[in-house]
């Protein structure tokens, strides 16, 4: 039989819209995607959430599964959640915003700090949030939604334009898959523009694309409102469009592969590069469970730089700055190749490693 699903309810209100949601909503939607449903009854419930306070991803899961008598305090010490067995009587206190009780724990106690889908180790939120105060809330979320290794361009230059996007789209009602068809189209400008040999106005736009691919995802996790076909729409764009880029850079510099011997050498290291890079990523998580990117803190540092998407284009833009499309194109494929032996060379360590026992991500030791 199926196990039968925990029920929550939520005491007290606020009046605070984080990200035009009010926490009650929130919590009713964390709820539901952890598979918690809401009652109005504290009586019935096997938790008891606050809804004057927003919670870390991770963190209502791990309350529902957690031992019956378990607390939960917020950043305050105040009393914030709890895996009830007086519900009624756990309501009003939380209600009430009185103090947690003696060995309550905190958001990364009971949820832990590392978060896998992620790839980051952060401390999960249980914040009190007040109508009027609610931008230090939006930050702290906001930041939640980023992965935690990944390319340079995303981790270090799209943060702040990134949260005056996702905070302009919730005014205006814009969705994450409206964000990510409006990206969709800009890849296929750019495609067209690279192919004609437009390359300057070409990486103008590339650039853009990778902004709203960047806002999609954040916006989806920041409002609660990713789908199945959201989610298979961004990633298969992500997946299928940077060989067909570099493709059309090649044709726009006139068809030759950038000087070598007219046979398509870069072209051809490229384009192999880029699905041996993504076969090598492959094989090391069906070989060892986890990223090759998360395993060590030099292999988190080179997906900074690794011959991935932006990387690449960081390359080209610069290339083009210089006045030297054709070089920056040998540049990428001499990069791509560098990447694929340290790749080779990870998954040789990891092999080697394995014999001493398993492979585990530095990003989950305490």
């Amino acid at each position: 039989m199926p196990a039968t699903r925990q029920t929550a309810f939520i005491a007290g209100e606020s009046a605070a819209r984080v990200f035009g949601l009010t926490p009650r909503e929130r919590l009713t939607r964390q709820a539901l995607q952890a598979g918690v449903d809401i009652t109005s009854d504290p009586a019935e419930a096997g938790v008891i959430l606050s809804g004057a306070h927003v919670y870390g991803a991770g963190v209502i899961s791990a309350l529902a599964s957690a031992a019956p008598g378990t607390a939960l305090s917020d950043n305050t010490g105040a009393f914030a959640g709890s895996r009830t067995v007086d519900g009624a009587r756990d309501a009003a206190r939380i209600a009430a915003g009185a103090a947690a009780p003696a060995g309550a724990l905190s958001g990364a106690g009971l949820a832990g700090r590392y978060d896998k889908a992620l790839r980051k180790r952060a401390d999960p939120m249980t914040n009190r949030v007040i109508a009027g105060e609610e931008k230090p809330a939006e930050q702290e979320i906001f930041d939640a939604t980023y992965k935690g290794v990944t390319d340079f361009v995303t981790k270090h230059v799209w943060p702040v334009p990134a949260l005056a996007a996702v905070r302009f789209c919730v005014r205006f009602g814009i969705t994450p898959n409206q964000v990510t068809l409006a990206s969709l189209a800009l890849v296929l400008l750019t495609f067209w523009l690279f192919w004609t040999g437009s390359f300057a106005i070409g990486v103008v736009v590339a650039w853009a694309m990778t902004f709203l691919d960047t806002v999609d995802g954040k916006l989806a996790r920041a409002t609660l409102t990713s789908s199945r076909f959201g989610d298979v729409l961004d990633h298969g764009i992500d997946l299928i469009h940077p060989p067909f880029w570099w493709w059309a850079w090649w044709v726009g510099l006139g068809g030759t592969d950038a000087g070598l011997n007219d046979g398509g050498l870069a072209l051809g290291v490229i384009l192999a590069g880029y699905v041996l890079q993504r076969v090598m990523e492959g094989i090391f998580i069906a070989r060892f469970g986890i990223h090759m990117h998360i395993w060590r803190p030099f292999d988190s540092f080179f997906r900074k730089i690794t011959a991935r998407r932006n990387p690449n284009l960081a390359i080209l833009t610069v290339a083009v700055l210089l006045g030297a499309p054709d070089a920056g194109f040998v540049a990428v494929a001499l990069w791509v190749f560098v990447g694929l032996i340290v790749h080779g060379a990870q998954i040789a360590q990891g092999l080697f490693a394995a014999k001493r026992g398993p492979i585990t991500s530095w990003l989950a030791e305490d």
